[in-house]
């Protein structure tokens, strides 16, 4: 399949998750942080990364946090058990093949760090596949002195000989990027290389690549991605590599790929003029960009003589209008050349929308969410037109995900379901034919008693919001809410033994809440919460509060909320806006100062989902929500563990320092813990993660229950 996918954007933010009537608004009126770019701003010093005055007063309030956290025999139990999940060695080893193999990236207890790793088909049917291990990342740490963080291997088709192996420093997304033998098991001594930089690469043929990096000054984005493709030949210095195509500062990225497909190998650009909007280009034989005339806020995927088409808004062509979150297919050539002969795929309604999709050689098959619970439809092109029939054996409440394919060669695909409190199930299978069962994961917990239920809750405006409730059917008792609501990304049922064992196997209740902003419902679900309307996103997650709490299931004192990343800024809106709500809130590696995000790492790449604090107009709607600007000394806060990583290079860790400092000069209960590695995860391995859960769960257990 062709690199250009849908909903492959750069830099997205990731998850890692009162009585009757209306909710009460909140009160936006007060902020006594004032405009940042006035300097005014008491805490900027904080936004030091690594300085030693920033870093000295961070280890102060881990000293304090780990302190008051960590030394109890609940927390030392929450964290091992966790680490027995994290390390399980009867956890399923996910595959991706590639070739004749299956290649699989694996931690456990004795490998923290990883080991990449191969097998056959054959041998991964057996309880115990014979792997043939390509990088020990542990082993190479050590050799080279470096706190190495797989990132992934970009591997060289059809061959399969060579790779490109992505190494960051303690987790960040900026990494460094080394050819590999996959034959000899060792790295390419003058192969292709590149330092550590937030960089782009795709193999063309086994002596040039497409690459974007770090080429100097001005050649990256005010986003900090690359903003200039070139074509880059073996022996050659990077400084000779053709340029192939330059963006602009303003642009978010630009991306360059091959299709290397048998019988369609071409080349695409990709300028990414925002989050949501881009610019796709087909290179000729000649070198000529042809652009491949779709809105821009459109996603496109390129497969065989196959172009698909998902819209993000309604489109009208030659007369015909499309509603937003319809895939459209046409092919390839009809469409360059001008035809606009479009057949409709897929076309969303009221409860159901498109989640994904996959090809194998000759299908093409559909994720689909019915009122966020898992469908999926078989598509098959033909001289008569497309067919389709279901793919069937998903359960009610499950998550069913299509995790590898060979597109290539055959119809072949694994599947992977699973529910809240089922463990998930890896399948193999040919499209038309059996599946078989490849790999069942362990119970991480006792899910004896737990039901699963989907309620709807009523927004401020009307809107029926959907929100899973997860734990033992008794009275009001410690309920932990999660969410996100942002750049469509939806939040499905899935098994979780982190939460099942810390969180579910001790009593206490686990919600999910799909708000506006997601995916849950397709595009428009998402564009309803953009912009001025992202406080729209934060009624919802306050309409479920409330409603958990009118149906019984918990209380405000036992109400607990946990987020992450754009989930983060949610909770420090929930902090700021409706504390009155919850009992305790943790707030992961968090976007909270409206005013500088742009300013701050990836932040620019984002102005598309938020606005831009530059333009008065939208610095109007965020700082009337912007969780660093609503902090008050007045009002009564609910206590809020704050958790960040100094190696984050995605979201600035000075979101979090800030918001700490200020909070506790006004004499708020706040925790603080940031992780020196670990990126924008805010864990670089597996005992690092469970730490981190741990001192979560401890903090929500003594603040909503004892």
């Amino acid at each position: 399949m062709c690199p250009i996918a849908l909903l492959s954007r750069p830099g997205r933010l990731s998850i890692p998750q009162v009585g009757g009537g209306r909710p009460a608004q909140p009160n936006w009126q007060t902020r006594y942080v004032t405009d940042t770019h006035a300097d005014t701003d008491p805490y900027r010093w904080l936004e030091d990364v690594t300085g030693d005055t920033s870093l000295d007063w961070v280890r102060a309030r881990n000293a304090e946090s780990t302190e008051e956290l960590t030394h109890n025999e609940r927390f030392e139990r929450l964290r091992d058990d966790i680490r027995a999940v994290l390390d399980a060695d009867d956890r399923i080893p996910y595959v991706r093949r590639r070739g004749d193999y299956l290649y699989n990236f694996w931690r456990d207890a004795d490998h923290p760090r990883g080991l990449w790793r191969r097998t056959t088909l054959d041998e991964y049917r057996k309880d115990q596949p014979d792997w043939q291990v390509l990088i020990d990342v542990d082993a190479l740490a050590e050799q080279e002195g470096e706190n190495w963080v797989w990132q992934g291997a970009t591997v060289l088709r059809p061959s399969f000989r060579r790779c490109l192996v992505e190494l960051s420093r303690g987790g960040a997304d900026a990494s460094v990027v080394r050819e590999f033998d996959m034959d000899t098991r060792t790295f390419v001594p003058d192969g292709f290389q590149l330092p550590e930089a937030k960089s782009s690469v795709s193999w063309i043929d086994e002596d040039r690549i497409f690459v974007g990096t770090d080429f100097g000054e001005g050649s990256r984005t005010n986003s900090g991605y690359p903003r200039i493709a070139k074509e880059w030949r073996r022996g050659t210095p990077l400084a000779e590599a053709q340029t192939l195509f330059e963006g602009k500062p303003e642009d978010v990225a630009v991306f360059a790929m091959h299709d290397s497909t048998p019988g369609y190998q071409r080349d695409f650009v990709r300028r990414a003029l925002d989050f949501h909007n881009d610019e796709n280009y087909l290179r000729e034989p000649g070198g000529e960009l042809v652009r491949i005339d779709v809105p821009t806020d459109a996603d496109i995927d390129v497969h065989r003589e196959w172009l698909l088409i998902r819209t993000r808004a309604p489109w009208s062509v030659q007369g015909t209008d499309y509603p937003a979150g319809v895939l459209l297919a046409a092919r390839v050539v009809d469409y360059l050349a001008g035809g606009r002969d479009l057949t409709v795929l897929f076309e969303p309604d009221a409860h159901t929308s498109l989640d994904g999709h996959v090809w194998t050689r000759n299908h093409l098959v559909l994720s689909l969410l019915s009122d966020v619970q898992s469908r999926m439809k078989v598509l098959t092109p033909s001289d008569d037109g497309w067919s389709q029939e279901p793919l069937g054996g998903v359960d009610e409440h499950a998550s069913a995900t299509i995790i590898g394919t060979d597109p290539d060669n055959s119809d072949e695909y694994l599947l992977n379901i699973s529910g809240f409190t089922t463990p998930a199930e890896l399948r193999y299978g040919h499209i038309g034919g059996a599946t078989e069962t490849l790999k069942r994961a362990p119970a991480a917990f006792d899910a004896t008693g737990i039901a699963v239920r989907q309620y709807f809750a009523e927004s401020a405006d009307g809107t029926k919001v959907p929100y899973f409730v997860v734990g033992k059917e008794h009275g009001a008792g410690p309920t932990l809410l999660t969410g996100y609501g942002g750049f469509e990304i939806a939040l499905t049922p899935s098994y979780s033994g982190v939460i099942g064992s810390g969180w579910l196997a001790n009593g206490g209740t686990y919600v999910i809440a799909n708000i506006r902003g997601g995916g849950e419902y397709g595009p428009q679900w998402h564009t309803s919460a953009l912009r001025e309307n992202r406080p729209r996103a934060y009624a919802d997650f306050a309409a479920v509060a409330d409603d958990l709490v009118r149906r019984g299931i918990s209380t405000p004192e036992q109400l607990g909320i946990q987020g992450g990343s754009n989930g983060g800024l949610l909770m420090g809106v929930m902090l700021t806006s409706y504390p009155e709500r919850f009992g305790a809130i943790v707030c992961q590696v968090p976007l909270l100062d409206m005013r500088r995000y742009h300013q701050l790492l990836a932040g620019a790449s984002w102005m598309a989902e938020y606005g831009d604090p530059d333009d008065e107009a939208d610095w109007a709607f965020l700082r009337e929500y912007s969780p660093y600007h609503n902090a008050r000394p007045d009002r009564s806060y609910p206590p809020t563990l704050f958790v960040t990583s100094t190696r984050d290079d995605r979201v600035h860790p000075g979101h979090a320092r800030k918001m700490v400092a200020l909070l506790r000069a006004q004499g708020h209960p706040v925790e603080y813990y940031e992780n020196i590695e670990g990126g924008h995860g805010a864990a670089a391995d597996n005992a690092q993660l469970a730490f981190k859960w741990a001192l979560a769960f401890e903090f929500l257990w003594r603040t909503l229950s004892d």
